[in-house]
Parts: C-alpha cells; structure tokens; sequence
C-alpha cells in the first residue's frame, strides 16, 4: 500500500542520517506527527507508527517498559469492540459528524487507519470543514504510505485555516519524512510560526528549519559510511 516513491526505505545512508540527526538535535522523534485536536502544549505526546498501544490506553514504543507489542490483528480487535457501541449509535444517527469522528478516532488510535480514514471520511461528508478530522485523516493517509493524499488534505485544511499549527507541523514532516521536500519543509515550519508566534515548541521548529536549510545543497543519491541513526 505504501507509496515507493514516497517510503523513507529508499532514502540514501546520507539523508536518513541528516534526518535522524537534525530531529534529534530539536527533540523530535522521527515519525511523530501530531493529532489534529491535539493540544500544543509542549508536553503533549504526538502518537506515532511504532507505537505499541493506542494513545489514550498507556502505551509506550516497543522495547520499553518490558510490554510486549500488540499484534496488527489484536489492535484491531481491541479498536472494534471499543467502537462497537458507537457504532451501533449510527443506526440511529447516520449522519453525525462527531460520532463519526468518534469513531474514527477510536481506529486511528488503534492504528487501524483504513479504518479510521473510512469514518473521517463520512464525518467530513457532513461537515467538511472539520479542520481537527481532515487533520487527523491526512495524518492517517501518511502512516497508509500515500504522502500525496496526505498533504492534498493538510493544503485543504490549510486553505479553510491558514493557521492550523497540527496541520503546519505535520505537512513539514510529512514532506520531509516521505518526500524529502525540504524546501516543502522549511515553508510550512516558517508559516507555522508566523501564524503563531507562541505556538509552544517555537524553539525545536527553529531548530529543524535552521538544520533543514543547512542540509537544503543535498543532492540525491548522495551516499555514506554512517549508518542511519533511527529516533524512537
């Protein structure tokens, strides 16, 4: 499903290297992306591919804690039962943006993101300018490997909300991550924090742009003895 275009496999020892090391100088973990609704409060811990349970449920990356990674199947299994009754909840209100998102949520959660792109989708079809769902889905769409669908729906939040700061920081990473877009980059930081100049972690954005365009004369291709340094 992912995008062999898009995927970090194909990335040179160079660029996965550059990426490892300017993420961790700014205390951003590679992956991590933030939720839509999410608060920026600077403590907040954006969910992230790896992680070993759904937010909310206490889970923390594989390898720590001594907890052992759910599997894909018990993810999913855990996200339909707590789903289950809001489902049923549909029956009866079809068209209800916020159980919709609801549900959604519950998946994307679970990192069950067909899932939790399905129901965004209907909750989108009733309200459309959900900014926080499109979000949230457009972050989905990146973990599914499909970063031009991604960033199609962060430019759509971003042409309802200019000053979506989750949507801001997310297609940065997402255009660095997947696409290796760093110019991409570097703008949506720079938006981010001329749009909102307290936004909480104005320093670590600071920091993967000054990085980011010191690494901007990197060609591709451009290989390397280092191995790539992967943040958890």
């Amino acid at each position: 499903m992912a995008d062999k275009n898009s995927s970090t496999s194909n990335w040179t020892g160079t660029q996965a290297y550059v990426l490892a090391v300017i993420c961790l100088l700014a205390g951003v973990a590679i992956g991590y992306l933030v939720r839509g609704s999410a608060s920026n409060d600077a403590s907040a811990a954006p969910p992230t591919q790896t992680a070993s349970a759904p937010a909310g449920m206490g889970g923390m990356p594989p390898g720590m804690g001594g907890v052992q990674q759910p599997s894909p199947e018990q993810m999913k299994q855990m996200a339909d039962t707590q789903a289950a009754p809001l489902i049923a909840e549909l029956k009866n209100r079809p068209d209800d943006a916020d159980l919709l998102s609801k549900i959604g949520n519950m998946y994307y959660d679970a990192q069950v993101y067909p899932d939790a792109v399905k129901y965004y989708e209907g909750s989108l079809k009733v309200n459309p300018k959900a900014t926080d769902v499109r979000t949230d889905m457009a972050t989905a769409y990146h973990y599914m490997g499909q970063a031009d669908k991604a960033i199609e729906e962060y430019d759509k939040v971003l042409r309802i909300d200019p000053k979506h700061a989750n949507a801001l920081f997310n297609e940065g990473m997402v255009k660095w991550q997947d696409k290796m877009d760093m110019k991409g980059a570097i703008a949506a930081w720079k938006q981010l924090l001329e749009t909102n100049p307290d936004y909480p972690k104005r320093d670590q954005v600071q920091e993967l742009i000054s990085k980011a365009e010191e690494h901007l004369t990197m060609k591709p291709g451009t290989r390397t003895d280092k191995s790539a340094v992967i943040a958890r």
